[in-house]
């Protein structure tokens, strides 16, 4: 049996191949500065996109994207601030989900949320 690490890492991977296949370009995966972390920050067309990736294994609990609360956009504001400081050629920035549910070990549906804000 797959640990809750070992599930988030295969969506995070398929995430990034999806980014991939639309034309993103990857420029970080779990970003970390202090407590906080980012899953993926990708660029497209001059745009920094901070993106959080939820994966299930059944709906059973919900769909992956309704498991995002507050504190973990909070959180993701407080990295993209920490991040943009770093790296100041970014200037505009979005934030995104990609909710993904894997059945039987293959993704059964991959769905971006863009421009996420709470």
């Amino acid at each position: 049996m797959q640990t809750n690490q070992e599930k988030g890492a295969k969506g995070e991977a398929i995430a990034v191949e999806f980014l991939l296949q639309h034309g993103y370009l990857i420029e970080e995966r779990n970003w970390r500065y202090h407590h906080l972390e980012v899953d993926i920050i990708a660029s497209k067309d001059l745009l920094l996109h901070i993106i959080e990736v939820k994966t299930r294994h059944s709906l059973r609990f919900g769909k992956p994207e309704e498991s995002i609360r507050r504190d973990k956009m909070t959180f993701l504001k407080n990295a993209a601030e920490a991040y943009q400081f770093q790296h100041r050629i970014w200037k505009y920035l979005q934030f995104d989900v990609i909710a993904i549910t894997i059945v039987d070990n293959e993704p059964i549906e991959i769905y971006m949320i863009e421009d996420v804000y709470f």
